[in-house]
């Protein structure tokens, strides 16, 4: 292996590979560590994938990635102990042709895996089972990277630090602080197999179709989070994803809350008979906007959670920031080399590559959700509780007068609810997820 190359990248997942993918069609030098046994192996999450980025990457993706069902569906339920209401959109205009709606279900597993092997096949060096300690410097410069590995001092033009959310490579550099737990996720998830045809019957679903669904209020112990589950070929990908600080305060541990999720009767329902194959755990950054820390220095770039690049609104997007933040700073480094330049300053247009696109523009307009969802509790417990139960007085069936069941309703609103400062929260939510 040589000792010197045009970039060194820390982390195989989606972000590392995408630059690495990008710069060796480039034909620049780039070697990959992966401290996992292979690509995938620290990240048995499966989910929704967005793949316009993917596209540029590999054109025609759908015809060789391991994907598993394409969304076609998305559903949206709000939980209280026995009961659900639930929004379920379906669009058979995202069920025509590839790529669809650019949304499929996958499993990351696999996905990493066939990710990092097309960066390999363009020419990239990815080494696994390797961990990275530290940075070698040069005069303020960043210049390579410490592996722990015999012969482990690479050096490189620029160094990607690519390695999560909890990217030791983006501390030692300085470019990230300690961060606050009320900026961490952590997801629990099982992959429960059952058989195809029992999904496509269960779910309403023909052929690849699949759904993504998204439970929120009791659905986790009314905590700032979500539980989910999103359909693959054999599988379910069941979970829940909740603020750390939640944890933390309902004195609940991540396994505890996805079995009280899979117990409810809306989810009990949906996964009977299944076989758990796999469970894992996953910190998540959710901070968004507010905790993205300076992305790049003299010789080093931050990408995907390394960066906190994951939009945590509703839209739950991640994988396709970070597939998008490892293309700028691909394409940033390669206009870099032609200027002989790798200092900060050489490195400067990665920033405002981000700021151009979708990806800080979309954690600019949702920035303040984090802030919001920490102080509105009731957002997740009180107000859904409430609502259900008024839908359940509303719809049972007795020999009231249905003109006596709305006093009753209006009344019970009025004893749960102050009406001024209701108006007030909704005010704030409206600007929270509708301004600029």
């Amino acid at each position: 292996m040589s000792d010197k190359f045009d970039v060194a990248i820390v982390g195989a997942g989606p972000s590392g590979s995408a630059a690495a993918l990008t710069l060796a069609k480039a034909g620049l030098s780039v070697v990959v560590f992966e401290r996992g046994e292979f690509p995938g192996a620290k990240n048995m999450f499966g989910g929704v994938l967005y793949t316009s980025i993917l596209n540029r990457l590999v054109p025609n993706f759908w015809e060789e990635a391991p994907l598993e069902r394409h969304i076609t569906k998305r559903r949206f339920g709000l939980f209280s102990e026995k009961a659900e209401a639930a929004f379920e959109f379906s669009c058979q205009d995202f069920n025509q042709s590839p790529p669809f709606n650019q949304s499929f279900s996958a499993l990351r597993a696999q996905f990493d895996p066939w990710l990092a092997k097309k960066a390999e096949e363009a020419g990239a060096l990815i080494i696994p089972e390797t961990v990275v300690d530290d940075l070698l410097w040069n005069e303020g410069q960043v210049i390579g990277v410490k592996a722990r590995r015999e012969g482990g001092e690479i050096e490189a033009n620029v160094v990607i630090a690519a390695d999560g959310v909890n990217s030791f490579i983006a501390k030692k550099s300085g470019l990230r602080k300690d961060f606050n737990w009320n900026v961490l996720a952590v997801g629990a998830k099982e992959i429960i197999a059952l058989p195809r045809e029992t999904i496509e019957d269960r779910f309403s679903l023909e052929g690849d179709e699949g759904v993504a669904m998204e439970f929120f209020g009791d659905a986790v112990a009314g905590t700032v989070g979500a539980g989910f589950i999103y359909t693959n070929k054999e599988s379910l990908s069941v979970g829940v994803a909740c603020s750390i600080n939640a944890f933390i305060d309902q004195k609940i541990v991540p396994n505890d809350l996805l079995e009280r999720f899979k117990k409810h009767p809306s989810i009990r329902r949906l996964i009977r008979k299944g076989e758990t194959l796999e469970y894992s755990g996953h910190m998540i950054p959710e901070g968004g906007f507010k905790q993205v820390p300076e992305v790049l220095t003299d010789g080093l770039l931050l990408v995907g959670d390394a960066a906190h690049l994951v939009n945590a609104s509703f839209y739950h997007e991640g994988t396709n920031l970070a597939m998008a933040s490892g293309l700028y700073a691909a394409e940033t480094i390669i206009e870099a080399k032609e200027k002989g330049d790798f200092s900060r300053r050489g490195l400067e247009s990665y920033r405002k590559k981000l700021e151009e696109s979708f990806v800080l523009k979309d954690l600019q307009k949702y920035r303040n959700v984090e802030a919001w969802a920490h102080k509105n509790p009731k957002f997740f417990k009180a107000y859904p509780d409430l609502c259900l139960d008024l839908l359940k007085d509303y719809f049972t069936v007795s020999e009231k007068p249905k003109g006596t069941i709305q006093k009753e309703i209006v009344k019970k609103i009025r004893s749960n609810i102050n009406p001024l400062r209701m108006l007030v929260e909704i005010n704030k939510l409206r600007k929270t997820f509708f301004s600029s």
